[in-house]
């Protein structure tokens, strides 16, 4: 869970930074883009390979490599003299990014006993949640001191500890070795593109992501535009100490509870917090808002993500994790994206009640599959 802190702590402290700095070295908007994005988009292609990799091959090793490419990458953001070269070290980091979450993931899945696993991933998703909002905040006020490339360095430094703390656990988590066939020969390794069972999972985490990245991505330009008189700068901050509260109170329900009344609980935390950011005008409604995405997104991400874990054989654990972190990717894109177009397209009072889409959509994936996702609490 260290180790998934600055692995995280490293990513998301660079998000903010990368499209001013692009620009600084020269890149036009559009390619700015294109650098900011390269990461999601190596994500999506090559979250697959990297669950069958995990599958095959230790745990360990992949995440040591994962955590070596990030530091790589960063380090070649502080050294790059132009934006052309950024690119390609984004691309190194983004090649890092994926192999760390979906090994890391399924190693924690390895590391305690099998009806732990919701328990655990409920920390684990924690300290993802807590590094996602302190990296930013650190980030963003620390640039405008010391400046991109010094800043930068805080982020290399914690890609680093993720290769030092991996050495610290003793369990590696090698897979077990391919069975014989009767004949006496090794049995083919079979090749997948995602883990079948875990599908739904990822619509589920796709959805639910959709207005938690748009927020993070225009919140701000969201309340400029509505000449909002509140601290915006503490609204994930507020997320990040009440989904602690969440997860230290409920971490021994997440292996006992069906995956129904978590879904129902964070679907109507989703729809009280766009209504609380649609209808923001103070610091109390922002409160209440990031309290609402805690209960919201912050609590379905663990549920899916150890649903996921749940459901798939022993096999392709880490397949089902490449299958739910492409569900997170494909919210994480889709956000930003369809933020976008609402702010162009309406007037901004219309940003967050579009986002309210995905509610409907949400409970018919739900209704269809709510016997498999329901079942998952009692495999372990």
């Amino acid at each position: 869970m260290a180790a998934s802190f600055f692995f995280i702590f490293s990513n998301m402290y660079c998000n903010p930074l990368i499209n001013g700095y692009a620009q600084e070295l020269g890149a036009s908007s559009a390619f700015a883009g294109i650098i900011v994005g390269m990461m999601s988009i190596v994500a999506m292609f090559l979250r697959p390979i990297a669950g069958n990799l995990t599958d095959h091959f230790s745990k360990y090793s992949l995440s040591f490599i994962g955590g070596a490419l990030c530091f790589l990458g960063v380090m070649g953001y502080v050294i790059t003299p132009n934006s052309g070269l950024l690119l390609f070290f984004r691309l190194i980091n983004g090649l890092g990014y994926v192999l760390c979450t979906v090994c890391m993931t399924t190693w924690l899945s390895y590391l305690v006993p099998f009806n732990h696993v919701g328990e655990a991933m409920s920390f684990y998703g924690l300290m993802n949640a807590l590094a996602m909002a302190f990296a930013p905040a650190v980030s963003i006020n620390l640039y405008r001191i010391i400046g991109y490339r010094d800043a930068i360095i805080i982020s290399a430094l914690s890609a680093l500890m993720v290769v030092i703390t991996v050495q610290f656990v003793s369990n590696r988590a090698k897979p077990k070795p391919v069975p014989q066939s009767q004949s006496g020969k090794k049995k083919k390794l079979h090749i997948k593109i995602i883990q079948r069972d875990s599908l739904p999972v990822a619509a589920l985490t796709a959805l639910f992501a959709i207005p938690y990245f748009a927020t993070q991505a225009d919140i701000v330009a969201y309340t400029e535009q509505r000449h909002l008189p509140i601290a915006v700068g503490s609204y994930f901050l507020i997320y990040a100490v009440v989904l602690l509260a969440i997860r230290l109170f409920l971490r021994n329900q997440f292996d006992t509870v069906r995956f129904g009344p978590w879904l129902i609980t964070s679907t109507v935390a989703t729809i009280f917090y766009l209504i609380m950011l649609t209808v923001m005008k103070t610091n109390i409604e922002m409160a209440l808002a990031a309290a609402g995405m805690a209960f919201g997104y912050g609590l379905i991400y663990s549920v899916c993500q150890s649903t996921a874990m749940m459901l798939a054989p022993d096999d392709e654990r880490g397949l089902a994790s490449s299958t739910f972190f492409l569900g997170l990717d494909i919210g994480m894109t889709l956000g930003p994206v369809i933020g976008g177009i609402v702010d162009s397209t309406m007037p901004v009072k219309w940003f967050y009640p579009v986002m309210l889409i995905t509610v409907p959509l949400i409970l018919l994936i739900y209704f269809f599959n709510r016997q498999k996702l329901n079942s998952a609490v009692n495999k372990h």
